[in-house]
């Protein structure tokens, strides 16, 4: 049986994947905020003897994995599957550095160095093949730090306060290395109307008050994810017609 001419046993193997790095996560959003290491004894001493399944996450980990199978594929081209496993690979801390964020309203520096120090490695393996795409990708690190680093600054220039947190500067940064300059304008883009439609949405249900904080980490992670999955053509006739007001007239 296939499924977007990919057999249906790929797909449960990397929902069984997903599962397992799903519970991963969880002992990553222990460790980081507390500065500490994930890769240690205490996994095996403290946490497997204490172990304690997170269904939620499980789940959620496992239909992230294989949504991206279906949606990127997997393609005989060799570069199709590189972007699929450095998204395999993005997925667990996107989810993390979203789940700490919404928490703590932090997303660790060790996060982000890891997402930037893994972005590396794979723009230095996408430029062995292609040099055009590597440049693309340390353009995407440059432009997405740029454009939330200018906000940051305009922000404290002009209301006297940090518009943006410095991790999220951070995490953009290392999240053009995975996605290119273009498609860090669109996860901008997105992120931003993400953010004013949910927080509309939680001060009209007084969930939120005007003077409360609400992390702006989440909103890029659901961006990320939604430039992982939608198709480049589709997401830009969808942001042309909403920044046009649906004025364009275009088709996909």
């Amino acid at each position: 049986m296939y499924l977007n001419d990919i057999s249906i046993i790929y797909y449960v193997l990397v929902g069984l994947l997903g599962l397992i790095v799903g519970q991963f996560v969880e002992w990553c959003n222990i460790r980081l905020p507390e500065y500490k290491k994930v890769f240690s004894k205490e996994f095996f001493t403290i946490y497997l003897k204490n172990f304690k399944p997170n269904y939620i996450l499980m789940v959620v980990m496992a239909g992230i994995y294989i949504a991206l199978l279906y949606f990127i594929g997997w393609q005989p081209n060799l570069m199709y599957k590189i972007n699929l496993l450095k998204y395999l690979v993005l997925a667990p801390m996107l989810l993390s550095a979203f789940l700490i964020d919404l928490k703590l309203q932090i997303i660790p520096n060790r996060l982000n160095l890891t997402i930037f120090e893994v972005g590396l490695i794979f723009t230095f393996i996408q430029g062995i093949f292609n040099i055009y795409v590597g440049i693309d990708m340390l353009l995407g690190s440059i432009v997405g730090a740029g454009i939330f680093l200018l906000i940051t600054l305009l922000g404290g220039l002009i209301a006297g306060k940090e518009a943006m947190g410095f991790g999220d500067v951070k995490l953009m940064g290392a999240l053009g290395l995975f996605f290119g300059w273009l498609n860090m304008i669109f996860i901008s883009l997105i992120a931003f109307l993400l953010a004013a439609i949910i927080s509309i949405f939680l001060l009209v249900t007084k969930k939120k008050k005007k003077d409360e904080y609400i992390p702006f980490g989440p909103f890029i992670v659901m961006a990320a994810f939604i430039v992982m999955i939608v198709p480049f053509d589709i997401l830009f006739f969808i942001l042309l017609k909403i920044f046009t007001l649906g004025m364009y007239q275009g088709v996909v």
